[in-house]
């Protein structure tokens, strides 16, 4: 038995890379600055994920020498920690977390500074590799549940590099072209989208991305370096606010979802896309085995920077899960808040609306 599923398991290692190499290989002019490089980089992360579920699998039901291996490895001894209970020390008011780590308050937002520092220059590459390219997916759904518009006041938290807002702006666009509307009348407001960061290198990574499309000078788009915990907006001022992969980096989430919901108008959408808890028992311990083994082993070998890919799979499980999260977006004034999990909960998209 144990023969013939590592036989059906290799079989399969080979046809979800060949599979999933057409399929980005076919989507890769699409994307912004995609080539077939970058592509098989994405394939090759795909790839190595298959073999850690193969090794999971066999250690399963592959017999006593497998299961050794996954027991004793590193792997395993980082997967025990996936998971440890709070210090006491942690309830006191100025301590925080830093992945495992306690720290004060004040020096989080330093940490979390210096890890972005560190990782913007190479940040699209690894978000490529780590996800085998799917989280720009992840990204259009965030931007299709939004539902942009025509001449609306959008921000865009934690968005250095612009990802979010190429696309919203995109779809804006789009919705203008379909409708044959042409640009604002004089007189009338255009739209405006705020891409608000507050790591200054990560917005240069932003501003070069507009410039290469193009849109260097595009008078929609706003470069605002600032923290989300005091937004500098009016109250009332924006019909939409999103964050994707940032609320897990600040030291006080609350702060940032009241903040959210100061500054929306009335029916103005909050969503956040953050990476979660999976909730599918056997894709759990797979996962666990990539983020902790594999991922830091990527940025140390694509970015020379190990710690700061270590924090990146530490802050994920000190993240609330989905259901308490959703609790704290409620507790801040948001009204129908839900979410939805994407690939069994490894990312989550969070949304309410401010009444």
């Amino acid at each position: 038995l144990s023969l013939s599923l590592s036989s059906c398991l290799q079989h399969f290692n080979f046809l979800c890379f060949h599979i999933y190499y057409r399929v980005l290989l076919k989507r890769a002019e699409k994307w912004p600055g995609g080539d077939p490089d970058s592509v098989l980089r994405c394939s090759l992360t795909l790839s190595m994920a298959v073999a850690a579920m193969r090794e999971l699998w066999m250690a399963a039901f592959g017999g006593g020498n497998a299961s050794r291996r996954i027991v004793g490895s590193p792997a395993a001894s980082l997967l025990r920690r996936r998971s440890p209970s709070a210090p006491s020390s942690l309830l006191h008011s100025h301590a925080t977390s830093f992945g495992f780590k306690e720290v004060h308050e004040e020096t989080k937002s330093k940490l979390v500074g210096n890890v972005f520092t560190k990782v913007a220059s190479n940040y699209d590459l690894m978000n490529d590799l780590m996800s085998g390219g799917l989280h720009r997916l992840w990204k259009d759904r965030l931007v299709s549940k939004l539902n942009p518009f025509p001449r609306m006041k959008h921000l865009d938290v934690a968005g250095g590099t612009g990802d979010i807002a190429f696309r919203i702006l995109d779809t804006v666009n789009s919705v203008s072209r379909r409708a044959l509307q042409d640009g604002p009348h004089e007189g009338e407001d255009e739209t405006h989208i705020y891409v608000l960061d507050i790591n200054p290198n990560m917005l240069n990574v932003g501003k070069k991305r507009a410039s290469e499309r193009g849109l260097a000078s595009n008078h929609c788009l706003h470069w605002v370096e600032g923290d989300a915990e005091t937004l500098s907006f009016e109250d009332s001022s924006m019909d939409g606010y999103t964050i994707a992969f940032g609320i897990r980096n600040v030291t006080h989430i609350e702060r940032v979802l009241a903040e959210a919901h100061r500054v929306l108008k009335r029916g103005g959408r909050f969503l956040c896309l953050e990476l979660s808890h999976v909730e599918i028992p056997l894709f759990k311990q797979i996962y666990d085995y990539y983020s902790f083994s594999l991922i830091p082993a990527m940025g140390e070998v694509v970015a020379g920077d190990r710690e700061s890919y270590q924090y990146l799979v530490e802050s994920i499980r000190r993240f609330p899960k989905q259901e308490k999260f959703a609790g704290m977006i409620a507790d801040a004034g948001f009204q129908k808040v839900e979410y939805e999990n994407l690939m069994g909960g490894v990312v989550a998209i969070h949304s309410g609306v401010k009444f």
